[in-house]
């Protein structure tokens, strides 16, 4: 299989797993009243943004410049990025909230499905793509599995929030985990506003 043949089918992947994700997290945590869950979820959409940038890129099709290459991706960086902050306060408010009035969320099985079946998924993503991205020189690929990365830290993140609150009840996890999940999203928005990844240098 060709490098490039395969970028593309993670890619295609990466957006498809994203957006069933986001959209089974965005509803257990709503029948949860799970601020982490759904945060998680929303990640979740705004990261198939960077797969469709890569399948973009990957796709066979009409040959551009790379200056005008250069220039569509940075406007779709910018335009992840916006959305990373937008998130962010969404997520911010809501932790806020919910500390503040004690909200208790409810244990969500679904929850608990989707998070373990991520730490299980995105782990190895990540190694393919970032392999294959090391093959093709291709640092937006490196790029995109380091945040197939920063998913599975999350996953963990609230998997252990879901975890202390189900069984020692302590609800005040859930929003917590919530404003950890506002750092990753401040931290790769900022990331993506100034066209930063750790592998610029490789």
């Amino acid at each position: 299989m060709k490098l490039k043949k395969r970028a593309l089918l993670l890619s295609y992947f990466t957006v498809l797993y994203n957006i069933a994700e986001g959209l089974i997290s965005v509803f257990a945590g709503a029948a949860a009243g799970s601020i982490s869950l759904i945060g998680f979820g929303l990640d979740s959409f705004v990261e198939s943004l960077s797969g469709f940038v890569m399948i973009w890129r990957f796709s066979p099709g009409k040959k551009v410049s790379e200056e005008e290459e250069e220039k569509i991706e940075r406007r779709a960086e910018k335009f992840v990025a916006v959305t990373f902050f937008i998130l962010s306060v969404y997520v911010f408010y809501g932790s806020i909230n919910k500390l503040v009035l004690h909200e208790v969320p409810q244990a969500s099985i679904l929850g608990f499905i989707i998070t373990i079946l991520s730490l299980i998924i995105m782990p190895i993503l990540y190694i393919l793509k970032y392999r294959t991205g090391m093959q093709l020189k291709s640092r937006s690929l490196i790029a995109d599995s380091k945040e197939t990365l920063a998913c599975c830290y999350l996953s963990g993140a609230v998997l252990i929030g879901l975890i202390l609150n189900t069984l020692l009840g302590w609800w005040w996890a859930d929003p917590v985990v919530g404003l950890i999940i506002v750092y990753f999203l401040v931290k790769e928005g900022i990331e993506a506003w100034k066209g930063e990844c750790e592998c610029c240098s490789e």
